[in-house]
């Protein structure tokens, strides 16, 4: 029974971690391919559900969070020292805001998932790749504008609210180029 409890508790703590090597996608799915915690199986089936690729699943989540699961954006300062409140309701890996997880639960019918949940939160990527892609037209094969439009939200990406932002185009860059990075590993992978 205390074995039992040893490896049940270890598997767990391994769910609550990023993985060691985020730069690759056969690394990141060697440590996550556990029976009940399989991160391929999951990215494959938001895929296949929503017609997003999987490295641009996987750079979307990368790039937000680093596969952190309780990622949350940093606190201001008040009076310059004091930690404040934070910048936004942003959390997870795929650091949806509040209203716009509730948005997707309703949606989609899962009441019970979670942005600390790796499976739930590539699911969202997916879905809200494949709603940018429904309401600003945006290719489901372009690593580029689906991260401004994940980041600006559809109504900011269709205002051309991140024209002006050199350091989010710069950051959606970096996040294709992630994509394509993990697109050539993945077709090499044992």
């Amino acid at each position: 029974m205390r074995v039992l409890m040893i490896v049940a508790m270890m598997a767990l703590a391994g769910c609550a971690t990023a993985p060691k090597n985020t730069r690759n996608a056969c690394a990141i799915f060697e440590q996550r391919d556990g029976w009940f915690n399989n991160w391929q199986r999951a990215a494959r089936h938001a895929e296949k559900q929503y017609g997003v690729p999987v490295p641009i699943l996987m750079a979307t989540i990368q790039t937000e969070s680093n596969f952190r699961p309780h990622a949350k954006p940093p606190r201001t300062k008040l009076l310059g020292f004091i930690p404040w409140k934070r910048v936004s309701s942003a959390y997870g890996y795929s650091q949806a805001l509040d209203g716009t997880w509730d948005e997707y639960r309703a949606s989609t019918g899962r009441w019970m998932a979670k942005r600390s949940n790796f499976s739930d939160a590539i699911h969202f990527v997916g879905w809200y790749h494949a709603r940018n892609h429904r309401k600003n037209g945006i290719g489901l094969n372009d690593a580029y504008n689906l991260y401004l439009a994940y980041y600006s939200g559809d109504a900011g990406y269709a205002r051309g609210s991140w024209r002006g932002n050199a350091g989010l185009q710069a950051t959606a860059r970096r996040s294709a180029a992630l994509a394509s990075s993990y697109a050539s590993q993945l077709r090499n992978c044992n």
